[in-house]
This record gives C-alpha cells, sequence and structure tokens, in this order.
C-alpha cells in the first residue's frame, strides 16, 4: 500500500502541477470545453481572474504533494478544486475522456486523503468541545506526535 500511496502521490502531485504551470505558458492548452455552458463557466473563471488563482494553488499543491508536506493540509485544499473538476468533467461537459479524469481526479484525492484520516476525522465530531484558552499546548502535541512518525 505504501508504494501504492508514493506512486499516487507522485502521479497527482505532477499532474496538478503540471495543470497549474500549463496555464501560464503561451500554448494556450487551458481546454474551455465544447459546450456553450461549459465555455462560459470556464471562461468567466479566466475572465475574472480567479482561475488565474485557482492555476497557482494547484501549482502550490502539485509542489507540496511532490515533496510530501504537509500532506492533511494540502489535500484538504485541494478538495475544492477536485469538486470543480468533477463538476466540470460530470455535468459540464461529460463524456468518456472526462468521466475518466473526473473519476481519476476524485480517486486520487480521496486515495491520497485516507492515509491521513487519523488528523481529520476529528473534524466529523458532531459536539465537539472547544478549547477558549489562547495556549498552543494542544497543537504543539499534536505536532510532535506527527513530526515522531518520520
Amino acid at each position: 500500500m505504501k508504494i501504492a500511496y508514493h506512486v499516487g502521490r507522485i502521479v497527482f502531485g505532477l499532474w496538478f502541477l503540471y495543470a497549474g504551470i500549463e496555464f501560464f505558458l503561451p500554448y494556450d492548452l487551458q481546454p474551455i470545453g465544447e459546450n456553450p455552458l461549459t465555455q462560459e463557466f470556464t471562461l468567466a473563471l479566466i475572465h475574472s481572474g480567479f482561475m488565474t488563482w485557482v492555476k497557482l494553488a494547484e501549482i502550490v499543491i502539485g509542489i507540496f504533494v511532490l515533496l510530501n508536506r504537509a500532506m492533511p493540509l494540502t489535500m484538504a485544499a485541494c478538495a475544492p478544486i477536485t469538486f470543480v473538476i468533477a463538476y466540470w468533467n460530470f455535468v459540464l461537459e461529460p463524456g468518456v475522456v472526462e468521466y475518466v479524469f473526473g473519476v481519476a481526479t476524485v480517486a486520487l484525492n480521496i486515495f491520497l486523503l485516507l492515509p491521513y484520516r487519523a488528523y481529520w476525522l476529528p473534524m466529523f465530531i458532531w459536539r465537539a468541545k472547544p478549547d477558549y484558552g489562547l495556549s498552543l499546548s494542544a497543537g504543539l502535541v499534536a505536532i510532535k506526535l506527527s513530526s515522531e512518525h518520520y
């Protein structure tokens, strides 16, 4: 499983790094889709400047995934981008290739989240007790415990 994790991590990291970088290249490789609604959606992201921020996030996420650093946070930050990619591929521009890319994106995102479930599952506690103190000791203990794994 460890080898599969690292292969998936490298594929996902390179994929996001490439997707982010290619947007800034002069070759106009960003797909805008075939459907008019898909084109409107994509062009609205591009013309509003929001796509630039998305692509910068993809570059940062790709680098962090390739370096295997801050993975719980990195994969959580990747989730909204994955959601939009899935929406684009499954709803706005359905097709065989789009389904493959949509499924691959979602599957790899989930696959890379699973090894870190101990870090993000506590966020689903229904009635969590807040710590109103200003001390960071609880967070530092968690950081110390996680650093012992490496």
